[in-house]
């Protein structure tokens, strides 16, 4: 049976998921026939949705609707999937929470900055649900919720109707309990080729140390996925610290902050008073950033996009854990994406799926890495080698 938006409302009062509900008329199917009929869906609220405002998770109440779909809701309408409205977001898809709970455990953050889209995923109340990516906006809620996030190749999903943070590093992804409606969701979206699994994946395995503190609950979780992935015929390889790693996570930081700041700065002057004080902190601090500089990060940035390419171009995929530890108490922060951010700035795909063999309250994810424009190739290793079922 499918939800209602009032009956969405009632199970949303605790973990507060939605930002905006759709008119129930509007929540038909547009093709019953259609590869997504029947599905519905959230949106986080960086995404435009026909007859929705678009707040951007920011104090703005008089927002007027959106005139139009954003290009990959109108896809997802068209393959007969239903929206059933908008979820929260970290204010401009940054750093400052909204109030979305994890439905795991009210008292602990679901991730951000793509929270309501993950909590609603997690809590049952859609099929699937959009997210957004700029460092670790989807790998983080999901692994903290316990489902499935896939954050595509850079450029993979067309961004009209997308507010853009960062030009060069936002990317649209999806959420969902079932991988199998992962891999619909990115044909309609991505129109993906077949692709094939080799008979013996290789995946090089980084336990992420070099990053930062990494718990021994994740590490345990690692080798859990290593263990599985071993069972499923996968071969394996161990792959030492990467110094690089450390230079990849600096550069993005680098390059979100510089584009972040201009992309909100005409938003602080025309409506300082509502962005969150660390919203407009990160816009001061960016705007100190010198143009040089960031064409000079740029510039490294496809070096090193290159030399990865050259170095880990043979594994069909690289394992890591999704995130440092499980879903940290309150919601004052959304945790660590120091596992996520390299990934990100290389521009390749991405999936957090739960570890297997897990018996805690709060999951613990483990997340694939993909080669560029590899994403196929990607979605159908994780169903091979992690085939979890979460419906």
């Amino acid at each position: 049976m499918i939800a209602t938006p009032s009956s969405l409302a009632l199970q949303d009062q605790s973990i507060q998921a939605w930002s905006w509900l759709a008119d129930p008329a509007t929540c038909i199917s547009t093709d019953p026939d259609g590869p997504l009929a029947g599905l519905t869906f959230g949106v986080k609220d960086v995404l435009d949705v026909q007859g929705m405002p678009t707040r951007y998770g920011a104090h703005f109440p008089h927002a007027l609707p959106a005139e139009r779909d954003a290009a990959c809701v109108a896809l997802l309408r068209q393959a007969g999937a239903i929206a059933m409205g908008k979820t929260v977001t970290a204010e401009f898809a940054y750093a400052a929470p909204g109030p979305t709970r994890n439905p795991l455990n009210l008292d602990h953050t679901p991730g951000g900055s793509s929270s309501g889209s993950a909590a609603a995923v997690a809590a049952g109340m859609v099929n699937f649900a959009l997210g957004t990516q700029t460092g670790g906006s989807m790998m983080r809620p999901a692994a903290f919720t316990g489902i499935l996030g896939f954050k595509p190749s850079f450029g993979a999903v067309h961004r009209s109707g997308l507010f853009l943070l960062c030009d060069s590093l936002d990317t649209i992804g999806y959420f969902s309990r079932d991988l199998s409606v992962l891999r619909r969701v990115a044909s309609v979206l991505q129109g993906l080729p077949d692709s094939r699994v080799p008979s013996t994946p290789r995946i090089g395995v980084l336990d992420g140390k070099d990053l930062g503190p990494i718990t021994p609950a994740a590490l345990a979780a690692l080798e859990q996925g290593y263990q599985h992935l071993e069972q499923q015929g996968a071969r394996l390889e161990r792959l030492p610290a990467d110094a690089q790693l450390k230079e990849l996570l600096i550069l993005q930081g680098q390059i979100m902050a510089y584009e972040m700041a201009r992309s909100l700065l005409p938003v602080w002057q025309a409506s300082s008073d509502a962005l969150r004080p660390v919203t407009v902190q990160a816009i001061k601090q960016g705007l100190e950033l010198p143009p040089a500089d960031y064409h000079a990060w740029q510039a490294r940035r496809r070096q090193l996009q290159q030399e990865w390419q050259d170095r880990y171009g043979h594994f069909d995929a690289l394992l890591t854990p999704a995130a440092p530890g499980p879903a940290p108490y309150g919601l004052d922060s959304t945790g660590s994406s120091v596992l996520n951010r390299p990934w990100s700035l290389l521009g390749w795909p991405t999936l957090s799926l739960p570890a297997p063999g897990q018996n805690s309250p709060l999951p613990l994810g483990l997340q694939l890495i993909g080669q560029a424009h590899q994403d196929g190739s990607l979605l159908d290793l994780a169903s091979l080698l992690c085939p979890v079922k979460q419906v």
